[in-house]
Parts: C-alpha cells; structure tokens; sequence
C-alpha cells in the first residue's frame, strides 16, 4: 500500500503532528514518532529499548537536532515544542513528503535545489536503531549537524533532569551514554565524521498528546554531542543508536536486512494464501507487515525460542487475552503457523490454578495471583489452539498440550481464582468478586470497576461452550473418551437461551449479577454466532435469533471502524475518550468504539446472511484509517461519536489480528453455521 504525504499534509503542523509512524525490532524494542518530526508523546522516541525482551522499555535516544547549510541558506530540519507554545525549530517546513515503505518512514526535505533523503529502521533482535542521510541531488555540498539528545527513562515516565549528570565518553566512530553506575550503557554512532562531546540539558519539552491525556506534559533530555558533516550529491551518513558496544556499521546491509525480512514476511502469506494473495487489496497487504510489528521473542529457561504477542503500542506489554484473540490473524491467516505454535507452548508454561495470566509485570517480576485477573484469556486460549490445530494439523502440539487443556476445563468446573466455576444448574460458567475486572470490558480507576460484569458474562459463555466442543473434538482426535466433554457442551447449550431477550431482539449482556441480568445493548454477543461458525456444531442461537442479533448490533452499534461498546440509546453511553484518566477510562467500554469488533461482526454477518461482498464492504473503511493514526496500522479505540476519531493506542495487535483474520474468513471460507441459517438468506 502506497502511504504518501506532501507539503499538504507534512506543512500543516496541526495535521503532521496527528500521523504517527512506528518500526519495531521484534524483541519488544521500538523507535516512533510524527511524521512532523515532532515528539508529542512521552512515548515517542528514536531508540526505546527493551531491556529485559519483551519489557522494561526503556527510552535511551530520544531525538536528534538535525540542521543543514546548503549555500546561503541554514534551515532546521527538526522540530520542537516547548512547553511555553513555542514551535522552534520548525523543519516540517522543509519536508517536501513523506512516505512509508513496507514499514519504514521515509522523509524527503527540500531547501532549494537539493533534496535530502532520511528513513529510520531496526536491527531485527537488537535494541539497535539506524537513521540514514542521503543527499538525493543539489548543486553544491550540503553540510549536515546533528545534535544527539538522549534520556535514560522507563516509557511511561518523565524526567526533570535536575543536577543529573549522565558520563558521555568518545569511542570508536561514536559515544558511550552511562546514565548513572548502574544504568546500561548505550551508544551514539556515526559512518563516519567524529562526534564533539558536549552535555547540556534541553529542558521543558511539551508532549502535547500527554497533556491531552491529563497526564505529565513536559520532559528534559540531555544533548550529549553534536556531529557535522559535508556530503556531496550521492553521499549518504548513516547514525546509529544502540545498546550494543560493536553493531554492525554497514548501514547499507542492515538496511538490506530489513527490506529483504520484509519480503519474506509477504512471501510466506502470498504462499500460504496464492488464490487470495491476488486478490487482496493493497491495505490488506500493509496489515500483513503490521502484524509482524506486535510478535517479540519471550525467551524461558526451558523454552527459549519462545514467542508472544504485544498488545498495543506505544504502551502495552504482552497480555494473554490480546495474545489470544489477536494470535490467528496476527499468525495464520499471515502464513507463519510456526509463530503461532511457539506462542501457544510459550503461554501453556504459565497456565495455573486452569488459568492463563491477564498480564505480566512490565518490571519482569514473578506473576502473583493478581495478574490472573481474567475469566477469557484462559477460553480465547483453547479458541487459539483450535485454530491453529485447524490450520496445520500438527497433532505432537496438541498431544503435548492436552493435559494442560484438560486441566484448564476441569479448574474451571470445580473453581479457580475469582469464583469462577460452572453453575451445574444451568450449564453456565460464572464469574467475578467485589473490585475485580475480568472481563475484556476491563477499564478500572483506583477502586472503581467501571463495568464489573459479576454474574455470567454472554461472551465468556459463548468462549466457554466454544471450549467445550474443541476440547471433545481434541479428545477425539487423539483417542480419548470426549463423552463428558459433549455432555458438557450440551448442557451449556440449553442453558445459553436463558440469555435470549424475546421483547428485546437480543440477548442480555450479563445473568445473574448482583443487581439482577443486564439487558444493555452491547456487542459481546456477536460472539455467539462468529465462534464456531466454521465448524459442524449446534449453533447456541437459533437462525432466527442471529438474524436479529447481527441486524440490531448492525443498527446501533456499527461504525466506519468498529462496534460501539454500548448504544447510544443507554444512559450511561459517552460518545467521546478523551480528557484525565478518570474521564477515559469511565468511557473505554460505555459507547468507545473498539476496531477488534469490526471483525467479530463481519464473521458474524458472513455467517448469518452468506453475503461475501456485504461482509467484506464492512471491512472496507479501513483502507482509509491506515492513512492516518498508527500509519500502515490500526488504532485500539475511536470516539463513539461521528466522526469516529482515533483513540487509544495508535497500534494494536487485536484490532490488526481480527481485521486481517475476518477479511480471510470472508474471502477464504464457506462457514457452517446451523443448516437452519440457510434459510436466512
């Protein structure tokens, strides 16, 4: 896909500062910022290291003050705000465009007759970032300054620099940043030209995203040097930041590293999917490179080749319903099967009590009982290994893994953490204790749940019945008695239309809370119908009742780029995310829109009225949404309200993964659902 800016969007500052480009080196490392050239996030930065893969993110280089002086003119290329409103300097006046190719962001700036060419990248498993200068073409030498501007901070922290004083030291073509004895050294390269050391703290950058947030606006980072050089037309110099002492100064082959990794990655899906390769639009192709951006190494003492998948950027660590959900589009329906399976062995080593961990602790810290806080992740998990069983067939996987699936099913017939347990009265799993988020409807500030879902939720119903049939359907396949495993399924099966609403059209969200079922319109239930609708299985509505589900979520939940978390007809609905931590998280489920869903409701649709060009219209908006946000990606949340603006993290894994996985199902699959839907088309 082509993503291409000129002066019209690169020369507006308020529209340049909105666009955001991100590239990752798969061990949880990432560098990012603004097509403007201008940080407005805390997150934000050309070097954000994962030092202990996949977290302890931290940001090391953070900008560079780029200059150039070409004949009688001296124009900056960077650009900087300061937190009194100030915009200088201001070389978005320079860039003449901006493109992405693949996932690299390639900036051309124009200063007179010469044009100078920059793309950022990274060393694939190294905390090592590369920023290239050629000078394209001019009629004179063009000379090149850059100011390195450093920090050594956690990622969703500040610095007030103080009295800091960081140890800056010449090496070989570069400088060693020592942020204080016992911090990780890290390094400040050039191709060649030599490095004049001199510390000085740049103080009071505004982070203008930040302040939307309600969060701290202003930071300091430290110049530890500046570097001049003279290049001719042709000539290129290449910096790089690293925390290795001796990376590969060969910018030219790491950047064919790159392109040709890149290459492979789209080579693997078009071999897997030839028929749909041809005919899948250029956006779907971007979102095969995206996918690639949310895999890290989780290297374990006993399995270290392990894999995991990181939840959203800039600020999400690697959680297990995300991992979960978003693991068949980010893996199979991309053609990386082996990707999927060392995910799916990586996450069977932290099951307990028959429960996956919600997250793991951005400090690298033991998991405690608190990060098992989720009914789903542990459901979506099996759903995972379904699908992947689906796609490669690999029976050693699921003998290896089955007594772990045995063992999650049982945990939660008797009981595990957080009163989850099946209720034999009615075949329903329930879920939830006073001050505990498990649902994905998880928002919580301080004390306060903001949806706490008590009671037994319809979606972790529909994962739970899901796991029931894959779990017989397993026994099955390895000769194992899968009798209880029915029996089970069935009962589940005639007790799910307690949830059916006959007045309403729709099922309730939640039964049995404490305060009674809630009748509220969310789209939780579309799961219902999308789960299993590819395999031959009693659907848990009837053709009639998905007919109603699909059309009322379709009426007044759909948008351009995803389902609304509640009507807009109920009174706690809020149209807007935005403003302090209170205000954006009492919205995150009450009416923002969620692009995971988007999916989930083109399966659903393509399941219930067999209309492959209807479903995939659906998906369509998307194209546009790439050019905008997380470039060559997809946002977590929008704005419930039209116009639906972007929210949330700019990339996220569920939002990539279902989108990518629902295009294929539509394009790829005849589904199955109850024979009786026939009827409905």
């Amino acid at each position: 896909m082509t993503i291409t800016f000129g002066r019209e969007i690169c020369g507006d500052l308020a529209i340049a500062q909105q666009r955001e480009w991100l590239v990752t080196n798969g061990i949880g490392g990432y560098a990012s910022g603004t097509v403007a050239g201008l940080p407005t996030r805390g997150y934000h930065g050309l070097l954000v290291a994962a030092l202990k893969p996949p977290l302890d993110r931290t940001l090391l280089v953070t900008h560079l003050d780029e200059q150039v002086d070409y004949g009688k003119l001296s124009l900056p290329l960077s650009t900087t705000r300061w937190v009194d409103g100030t915009v200088a300097p201001r070389g978005y006046e320079q860039i003449e465009q901006f493109g992405l190719e693949g996932t690299i962001p390639v900036w051309q700036f124009a200063i007179a007759d010469a044009r100078l060419e920059k793309r950022i990248w990274m060393e694939p498993g190294a905390n090592t970032t590369l920023i290239s200068y050629r000078f394209e073409r001019g009629s004179l030498p063009l000379q090149l300054t850059v100011k390195g501007l450093v920090n050594y901070r956690g990622y969703h922290s500040r610095t007030q620099a103080g009295d800091w004083r960081m140890d800056v030291q010449p090496v070989d073509r570069g400088l060693k940043v020592t942020a204080f004895p016992e911090a990780t050294p890290f390094y400040l390269f050039a191709t060649w030209g030599k490095w004049a050391i001199a510390p000085e703290w740049y103080r009071d950058f505004e982070l203008a995203v930040e302040a939307e947030r309600g969060l701290d606006d202003r930071d300091d980072n430290l110049r530890v040097g500046s570097l001049t050089v003279t290049l001719n037309p042709g000539e290129t110099l290449c910096l790089i930041a690293s925390t290795e002492a001796s990376p590969d100064l060969d910018a030219a082959a790491s950047l064919q590293r790159y392109q040709d990794r890149t290459q492979a990655k789209l080579q693997q899906w078009q071999a897997a999917n030839p028929t749909l390769a041809d005919q899948a639009p250029d956006w779907v192709r971007q979102l095969v490179l995206a996918a690639d951006q949310f895999i890290v190494d989780r290297p374990l003492p006993n399995h270290p080749q392990g894999k995991s998948i990181l939840a959203g950027y800039h600020w999400f660590a690697d959680w297990g319903r995300d991992t979960m959900i978003s693991l068949p589009g980010l893996t199979l329906a991309t053609g990386w099967p082996d990707l999927a399976r060392e995910i799916l062995l990586t996450f069977a080593q932290f099951v307990s009590q028959g429960m996956l961990p919600n997250r793991f602790p951005d400090d690298g810290n033991p998991l405690t009982d608190a990060d098992y806080n989720t009914v789903d992740a542990t459901l979506w998990y099996v759903e995972a290994v379904r699908q992947y069983l689906d796609c490669s067939g690999d029976k050693t996987l699921l003998a290896e893994i089955f007594p772990v699936l045995q063992n999650i099913i049982d945990w939660h017939q008797r009981g595990t953490r957080f009163n989850i347990h099946l209720d034999p009265q009615d075949g329903l799993l329930t879920a939830g204790a006073a001050g505990v988020q498990l649902t994905w409807m998880d928002a919580k500030v301080g004390d306060w749940v903001v949806t706490p879902r008590i009671g037994k939720p319809v979606e972790i119903n529909a994962l739970w019945y899901a796991a029931l049939r894959s779990l017989a359907h397993f026994a099955r396949c390895l000769g194992q008695p899968s009798t209880d495993y029915d029996q089970l399924a069935e009962a589940t099966l005639q007790g799910f239309q307690r949830f059916w609403q006959a007045d309403r059209g729709y099922c309730f969200d939640v039964l049995d809370s404490p305060t009674g079922s809630d009748a509220s319109l969310r789209p939780n239930q579309l799961l219902a119908i999308s789960l299993g609708c590819d395999r031959d299985q009693p659907a848990l509505l009837t053709p009639d009742q998905q007919k109603q589900v699909v059309r009322i979520c379709g009426q007044q939940l759909l948008t351009s780029f995803g389902l609304r978390s509640l009507d807009p007809c109920h009174p706690q609905y809020q149209g807007h995310y935005g403003g302090d931590q209170i205000q954006r998280d009492g919205a995150y489920h009450q009416g923002t829109v969620w692009a995971w869903l988007l999916g989930v409701y083109a399966i659903a649709h393509y399941a219930v009225f067999r209309d492959r060009a209807l479903a995939a219209q659906v998906l369509q908006p998307i194209a546009h949404h790439l050019q905008t946000a997380g470039l060559g990606t997809i946002s977590e949340i929008f704005d419930g309200d039209a116009p639906f603006l972007p929210r949330g993290c700019i990339a996220q894994a569920w939002s990539v993964g279902e989108i990518l996985r629902a295009w294929t199902v539509i394009h790829q699959t005849a589904v199955s659902p109850d024979p009786a839907a026939i009827a409905l088309t």
